[in-house]
């Protein structure tokens, strides 16, 4: 019997991007722990990430390619050599190219998978090299990225492992307790220290029931509690001029159009929270240092996302927040690691003109349309949109289709793949050399493969690869090895990589980067088009958004929504959707009949549909629940622990109600993406999910959401 202890790097697509140390029996997982010699994730890790063995080793996992055999949605499969699969995709490819040209191809994936090179490295050059479709990979946090960095510059805040420091921390929009564990755990170590923790969400889940105060607010109206927050700092001076003269443009602009328009009172009707917790809180975060902001992922997916994001990252400018060792903000420090991802990528294989671009978050509308020329060929990877994509009944709808030739590359036959006309069997991350970042600590990771590839799983990076030769791609860019393109991504002139090199990570594991104190970057200057922190942004001017951190009412309409892509993230949509995410707002704000707003939160043992099948982690999860005001449910006749009818224009589920006051009445919340299962009942909550795009990057607006709920007959 042979026992090994390796190093590992999680490969979810969470922030904590936690070290690992992995047990392997014979060729086999057998346990998960955490790596204590690890800076940051000292040993801790989740449930989720414990139970890693049962979805490595899964007994449903795909271990062969196999070909569709029955219906497309019906997961009816024969095992087929890769040979075939590979000569049935360039038939298909080729076919389709000829006579609609390489844009009939659309890729489709995110990050199931968070390794550099297996999410954003040879597949791009392939799909690039190819000429088809590009994807606008938006589902996520784009459109908060995008307000703070018209704030910032970049996606940069404060250093984790300062935050220790901090004597007020506002958790707002963020369940550490779920999806940010060891911002928790620094947390706890602040409030040892005498920090108090508050939080600010739509729904009391474990973070809100951990913090020292927890503020409910509706949804949508984060961006009117942070103007009148800082109504208050103006009002009673406590703001720090000198921070603002030096650092900041537009404080006086801000300061005249919060005080004349977000007077308390009026804030505390938009938002539900009242006067006397707004001046509260505002008080002790002007008189506090250091004080921090955690600026949560929930917030940005609604149609004001991006502006609800930029007006709160505006708020520690106000107070020199900055300047306070473990103070300022968090929502994303990807921007510090930034790899040389034109090498990782390689756009220069594209041809010119570009490839239209698609939004991931309209799949629906794309496989659906008349565009020309439609969509007849789908590549689905590290992604799961018949569970993952809003309004996915147009999604499934588009996946019916007999003349689209869809391939699916994944570990299971996930409800995405059940459409597939050939499923190829992936690696797990254990199985692969892999660079690894994170998007909240400072830490690089390298992953070194401490497993076999079952069965004949292949990595996206060798399956794009053997592809590429398959199609006759004779470029040096597909002759390259995963060493190779990790010394690429290293070769940049980011400032805050110097030093790092593949040797060293190779003997060390895990390096940190070179970031100077916060104080220092402000006074190099930030990304931003002054130099400084953007209170008026002259940016969002020229596309038509307001300047000043402003509040949106929701639904909103969006008209400037593709210029604000286009500036902040370089990226394009194309004049179908346009016209279809217009209509669709219409129809929103227009129907009445739906009077809750339903947010569709995260579950604590999944990561979206991540682990679905892992039934270990299925049986403390339960089943999907809705929350609900006590008021709401007495008005429908509702009792705690029914079964109730959840539904909207776009379609309709079933869920448990539990009833109490963990929202503010007129909201519902419920936790998780769980896989269809006819059996139970369970059906996928994005069935009432818009296609509709935020106001800013092309962000999924998921949380703008209106339903009505009733009992079960």
């Amino acid at each position: 019997m042979s026992v090994h202890i390796h190093q590992a790097v999680c490969p979810l697509d969470c922030p904590d991007a936690c070290s690992l140390k992995v047990t392997v029996r014979d060729g086999k997982m057998i346990s998960v722990t955490g790596d204590p010699n690890h800076p940051v994730t000292r040993g801790a890790i989740c449930n989720k990430v414990r139970h890693m063995p049962q979805r490595v080793h899964h007994p449903q996992r795909v271990l062969t390619p196999l070909r569709r055999t029955g219906a497309k949605g019906q997961g009816h499969f024969q095992p087929i050599s890769w040979d075939d699969a590979y000569d049935e995709i360039v038939h298909h490819f080729h076919s389709v190219i000829e006579k609609y040209g390489a844009e009939a191809i659309l890729p489709y994936s995110f990050y199931g998978n968070m390794g550099e090179l297996n999410a954003e490295g040879m597949d791009r050059r392939f799909f690039h090299r190819l000429g088809a479709s590009r994807l606008d990979r938006t589902i996520c946090s784009v459109a908060g990225s995008a307000g703070y960095k018209a704030t910032m510059g970049d996606s940069i805040g404060t250093d984790p492992e300062d935050t220790v420091n901090a004597k007020l921390m506002v958790v707002w929009g963020a369940n550490l307790a779920s999806t940010n564990m060891h911002q928790l755990l620094y947390a706890n170590q602040a409030r040892k220290n005498g920090a108090t923790i508050v939080h600010i969400d739509v729904h009391r889940n474990r973070t809100g029931q951990w913090a020292d105060w927890f503020i409910p607010i509706r949804p949508g109206t984060d961006g009117a509690l942070a103007l009148g927050l800082m109504h208050v700092l103006f009002a009673e001076n406590l703001v720090q001029r000198d921070f603002l003269r030096l650092y900041t443009t537009g404080f006086e602009e801000l300061e005249h159009f919060v005080q004349s328009a977000y007077p308390v009172a009026k804030v505390a009707a938009i938002t539900g929270v009242p006067e006397q917790d707004i001046v509260q809180l505002a008080r002790m975060y002007g008189t506090t240092h250091p004080s921090l902001i955690r600026i949560g992922n929930g917030l940005q997916h609604h149609d004001n996302g991006g502006m609800t994001v930029r007006t709160i990252s505006c708020i520690p400018a106000l107070t020199g927040a900055w300047l306070h060792k473990g103070g300022g903000a968090i929502k994303g420090n990807s921007g510090y690691a930034r790899l040389n991802h034109s090498a990782l990528e390689r756009p220069d294989l594209m041809p010119h003109p570009l490839p239209r671009t698609l939004s991931m978050n309209q799949l629906g509308d794309a496989l659906l349309s008349s565009a020309s020329p439609p969509v007849k060929a789908l590549f689905v990877y590290n992604s799961n949109p018949a569970i993952v994509a809003p309004d996915i009944l147009k999604v499934r709808s588009g996946l019916q289709r007999e003349d689209l030739f869809t391939v699916v590359h994944d570990l299971f036959v996930t409800d995405t793949a059940r459409y597939a006309d050939l499923v190829l069997p992936a690696t797990s991350s254990f199985e692969n050399l892999d660079l690894y970042t994170s998007y909240w600590h400072l830490y690089l990771n390298l992953q070194e493969p401490i497993l076999p590839p079952q069965g004949e799983a292949k990595s996206n990076f060798t399956l794009f690869k053997e592809l590429a030769a398959h199609m006759g791609f004779a470029d040096a860019a597909f002759q390259v090895t995963e060493e190779d393109m990790i010394r690429e991504a290293l070769l940049t002139n980011n400032p805050y990589l110097q030093g790092i090199t593949y040797e060293k990570l190779e003997e060390q594991g895990w390096l940190k980067l070179q970031v100077p104190p916060f104080p220092e970057i402000l006074k190099q200057g930030l990304l931003t088009p002054s130099s400084k922190i953007e209170l008026f942004s002259s940016t969002l001017q020229s596309i038509g958004l307001s300047p000043l951190p402003e509040y949106c009412p929701l639904p909103v309409r969006n008209p400037s929504s593709e210029s604000a892509e286009n500036a902040l993230e370089g990226s394009v949509q194309s004049s179908d959707v346009k016209s279809k995410q217009v209509e669709s707002n219409v129809e929103e704000s227009e129907d009445g009949r739906f009077p809750l707003w339903f947010i569709s939160s995260v579950n604590h043992h999944f990561l979206n549909s991540t682990f679905g099948n892992v039934e270990s982690l299925q049986v403390p999860e339960q089943q999907p629940t809705l929350t609900m005001h006590v008021d709401d449910a007495t008005v429908r006749g509702i009792h705690n622990h029914v079964n109730v009818r959840v539904w909207n224009q776009r379609g309709e589920i079933q869920l448990r109600a539990q009833v109490g006051n963990d929202v503010l009445p007129g909201v519902v919340v419920t936790q998780g993406l769980w896989w269809d299962d006819t059996s139970s009942g369970m059906q996928a909550v994005n069935q009432l999910t818009s296609q509709r795009l935020a106001d800013m990057g092309g962000g999924a607006t998921f949380f703008s959401t209106r339903v009505e709920v009733a009992p079960c007959p």
